[in-house]
C-alpha cells in the first residue's frame, strides 16, 4: 500500500504538468509540436520526461513492496522519486536552466529505479537460494 500513496501523489503532480502543457498551447495556440515556443517546449518535455521515467520507478516500487521491502525504504525511495521529479521540473521549465535542479532530479529519479531493481533482485535471490 506504500507505493499506492505515492502513485496517488504522482499522478496528480502528472495531472498539473498536463494541465501545464494545455495551458501553454491554447495560450500559444498551438496543437502539435511547439512551433518553437520555448516556454512550451519546456513544458512538454517536462511533462514527457515525467512520463517516461515515473511509471517504470513506481513500477519497481511496487514490486519491491511486493517482494517484502518494508514501509520505511519505500516512504523514503517514494520521497527520493517525488522530490527528484520536482526538482526536474522546476530546473527544465526554466527559459535560464539552473541546470544543477535538472542532474539532481535525474539523479535522484535513476537512484529510485537502481535501487528498487537491486533491491527485487536481492529479495529474490534470498527467498529462493538462501532462505529456501
Amino acid at each position: 500500500m506504500t507505493t499506492a500513496l505515492y502513485a496517488a501523489i504522482l499522478g496528480l503532480f502528472f495531472l498539473v504538468l498536463s494541465i501545464n502543457v494545455v495551458a501553454k498551447r491554447r495560450r500559444f495556440q498551438v496543437g502539435i509540436g511547439s512551433k518553437g515556443e520555448l516556454c512550451l517546449e519546456r513544458a512538454i518535455r517536462v511533462h514527457a520526461n515525467f512520463a517516461e521515467y515515473v511509471p517504470f520507478a513506481l513500477l519497481l516500487m511496487f514490486l519491491a513492496e511486493h517482494c517484502g521491502l518494508a514501509a520505511i525504504y519505500l516512504h523514503i525511495l517514494g520521497i527520493a522519486l517525488l522530490l527528484g521529479r520536482l526538482s526536474h521540473a522546476w530546473g527544465v521549465r526554466q527559459l535560464k536552466e539552473p541546470f544543477k535542479f535538472r542532474v539532481f532530479g535525474m539523479v535522484l529519479t535513476f537512484s529510485v529505479i537502481a535501487l528498487s531493481a537491486l533491491t527485487i533482485m536481492v529479495l529474490y535471490f534470498v527467498r529462493f537460494y538462501i532462505a529456501g
